[in-house]
């Protein structure tokens, strides 16, 4: 293949990513599908030649696109690639795989039965900062992993998740999952092993209340007092509706017996992901804010006490272009197609970090019991040989 022709479900949101595919000589855009015709409107101008529509089947149908990207909310991505791979196109799909281990399978399935490709938008592990992480990692200058500790601070967690469709359970299943599949996929990615056995406690400490569900912030008379005003056309995230969890707390056993810790919490006033990582012969601890990856040693005789070092992360690295990891996912994509080289994420690492980030809402919704995490079925057991993850 020579050139990808190229649909998109879902337009705006993360489907602004389109504009590094757009980019591509290898690449056409095709076509675009949306409920929104306001949406589809602002895709046409910015893509004069692309077709648009409101209903994804008549994208799906069309025997002049080689991929599908899926862009669209989360509780309908099981349909849309299970619905783009049985139609034989090649899809990347935008994380949570889907909101439910099930439907994870369901498109793991579509996809082994499609001789297509399949990858997942795990936006962090083309980031910079991780990626160093994971290069000493794998370096062993820490030694062999035993503990992870993640904190995971969501500055305009209101803007981003309780303004909207995410602020209740049936479209997301949880934060978790939404949010947190990033990092659950991150643990799985730096230590090479998938989560076995997880329990939570979580609760909605700050969001929901008593608002009116059809509130929208332009319009409310305490929007000039309120601690959480949407930026834009948003719905109250004081809303009634809101009922999904806004602080998280899980503990994780991985299949080697790693501990691990995650964190998430919502109304925090700043952004930040600190990921600590200890191993028997050192530790490498991240700071998004000061753009620093700091790996220190344990203390003894020889070369090693003098092996402490600072990486420090380009700030352009840090902001440009989500991270400045879209640019890298979007190529990586093409490059699968075109030029038949694997790409940063296996597929079967989007079912994981679902699988785990179900097992946590499980347990937080039941008193913190453990909870194992759901193992794959016997007729995918084989994406398992051979894993990059």
């Amino acid at each position: 293949m020579e050139k990808v022709r190229l649909g998109i479900i879902g337009v705006a949101g993360r489907g602004r990513i389109l504009r590094f595919w757009r980019e591509d000589p290898r690449v056409e855009v095709i076509a675009g599908a949306d409920i929104s015709d306001e949406r589809l409107a602002q895709f046409q101008k910015e893509n004069e030649r692309a077709d648009i529509y409101t209903d994804f089947r008549r994208l799906v149908e069309r025997k002049d696109i080689d991929a599908i990207a899926i862009t669209s909310p989360d509780y309908v991505h099981e349909e849309h690639a299970v619905a783009a791979l049985e139609a034989g196109k090649h899809v990347f799909c935008e994380k949570p795989l889907a909101i439910t281990v099930e439907g994870c399978d369901h498109i793991l399935s579509a996809w082994k039965a499609s001789n297509r490709k399949l990858m997942v938008g795990f936006n962090m592990r083309y980031r910079n900062m991780f990626r160093t992480m994971k290069e000493v990692v794998d370096s062993g200058a820490i030694g062999e992993v035993k503990a992870v500790w993640v904190r995971h601070f969501v500055g305009l967690g209101g803007e981003y998740y309780f303004h909207d469709w995410h602020g209740n359970k049936k479209n997301c299943t949880s934060l978790l999952l939404q949010k947190g599949s990033h990092d659950i996929d991150m643990i799985h990615w730096l230590t090479g092993q998938w989560g076995k056995r997880v329990a939570a406690f979580g609760s909605l400490d700050y969001y929901g209340g008593n608002e009116p569900n059809d509130l929208f912030c332009p319009e409310c008379s305490k929007k000039d007092i309120c601690p959480d005003e949407g930026i834009s056309l948003k719905q109250c995230a004081f809303r009634q509706e809101i009922d999904i969890e806004d602080n998280n707390i899980v503990i994780m056993e991985l299949e080697n017996g790693i501990k691990a810790s995650y964190l998430q919490c919502h109304f925090t006033p700043d952004y930040h992901r600190n990921y600590v990582l200890i191993g028997t012969e050192g530790r490498i601890e991240n700071s998004q804010p000061d753009g620093k990856v700091w790996v220190k040693t344990r203390r003894r005789y020889g070369n090693k006490s003098l092996a402490d070092c600072t990486y420090e992360i380009k700030p352009a690295e840090v902001e440009e272009g989500h991270g400045g990891a879209d640019p890298k996912i979007c190529k990586d994509f093409i490059d699968m197609l075109v030029e038949d080289k694997e790409p940063k994420v296996h597929p079967l690492a989007g079912r994981m970090s679902v699988a785990v980030g179900v097992a946590a809402t499980n347990s937080l919704r039941n008193r913190g019991m453990a909870i194992d995490v759901a193992q794959l079925p016997s007729h995918l057991e084989q994406l398992k040989k051979g894993t990059n993850f």
